[in-house]
């Protein structure tokens, strides 16, 4: 099921893209409909995580997602963009969240499941992009993919007898006072401080993680061959690397040598070696967020996946607003952010950020 999920996972980033860059971005409002598409695909997940929760049909909400992002396609071609973007948006939220939980359930104590399952996501956003950019001759393939993801999906689930129930654990909000090994709900939980502060510090690190990957710069970006291949590459390759060594070395040891090996390379970016190993380095935190956070909500796994996708909103928010129609001092204070943020200094100064959250946080709920 985690190898189908990071398949479909793929599918749907690409359709999803394709759908934003062919039908949403280029008319007079679509700098709203752009927020609004990731409102839904990202912020409503915390919502959608903790009814898929509740509702413990996973593999039914992620082929509920696939119909989504299907009826926003539809809605795009038929020309109306705010449309799309609400309907395709909640079908990427529905299908995000579905899969995740289901991935969570299996992953167990290990992190290697997780990367694989939310690594291919960045490669479907580059190739949706350059199939948006070609035209929309690719609509009707598409949309047969998405069909295809759906009746795959439902055809694994039943397979390993998934569809009518998943295995959730009994839904609850409580936080365990220590890390729990068990995938399930302790009976004696308690609400924790420590914890909820650690899930705050991942949070924190997602936002830092989500807001640079808006703003990097690369200097070298338009002139090497390829770039954008590599860059999505190392990102891919980033994500699935990070789960494993965090089996291999434990999650504390990777988080702590690659937010270091990051900032080393951010200081470097000005080579495209270095800056691209420190875009493979930072995201090698990705795995180890997801794998954390499950750990303090285990009883609200689709919550805590949520919570971490609204974390991709939040750091999406200002990263844009800096180069849109945003006037005054707004628009200025957030230029001026984010211009010092991409600078080699900037990058590296958010990796040791992200490393002391991400190492405070860790040490609450790691073994």
């Amino acid at each position: 099921m985690t190898g189908i999920y990071a398949l479909v996972h793929m599918a749907v980033d690409l359709s999803c893209a394709f759908l934003v860059y062919t039908y949403v971005l280029g008319g007079e409002q679509w700098y709203l409909w752009l927020l609004l598409y990731n409102f839904c695909a990202f912020a409503l997940q915390m919502p959608i995580g903790a009814a898929a929760d509740r509702l413990d049909r996973n593999s039914c909400v992620a082929v509920g997602g696939c119909a989504g992002v299907l009826a926003g396609l539809l809605l795009g071609i038929a020309g109306f963009p705010a449309g799309a973007a609400v309907v395709a948006g909640i079908g990427n939220a529905c299908f995000h969240v579905g899969g995740g939980i289901d991935v969570l359930n299996r992953s167990e104590r290990k992190a290697a499941p997780l990367g694989i399952f939310v690594a291919p996501g960045a490669l479907g956003i580059f190739l949706g992009t350059m199939l948006g950019r070609a035209g929309t001759e690719a609509a009707v393939w598409i949309g047969g993919l998405l069909i295809l993801s759906a009746v795959v999906i439902r055809a694994a689930a039943g397979r390993e007898k998934l569809w009518l129930t998943s295995g959730n654990a009994p839904f609850s909000f409580s936080v365990p006072s220590s890390s729990v090994p068990s995938s399930s709900m302790p009976s004696s939980s308690v609400p924790s401080g420590r914890t909820l502060m650690a899930a705050a510090c991942f949070l924190a690190a997602v936002i830092l993680r989500s807001y640079s990957g808006m703003i990097q710069n690369f200097p070298w970006k338009d002139t090497l061959a390829g770039s954008g291949f590599i860059l999505a590459g190392a990102v891919v390759l980033g994500k699935m690397a990070g789960g494993v060594l965090a089996d291999k070395l434990s999650i504390q040891r990777t988080a702590f040598r690659s937010m270091c090996a990051a900032a080393v390379g951010f200081l470097c970016l000005v080579y495209p070696a270095a800056g691209i190993l420190a875009v493979f380095f930072w995201n090698m935190s990705m795995p180890l967020t997801l794998w954390a956070v499950s750990k303090v909500f285990l009883g609200a796994k689709g919550f805590g996946f949520g919570l971490l996708t609204f974390g991709l909103f939040v750091g999406f928010c200002p990263a844009r607003l800096g180069g849109s129609s945003v006037g005054g001092p707004v628009q200025s204070g957030i230029r001026f952010m984010a211009g010092n943020a991409s600078s080699p200094v900037g990058m590296a100064l958010m990796a040791v950020v992200s490393l002391l959250l991400l190492g405070w946080g860790l040490k609450q709920v790691a073994e």
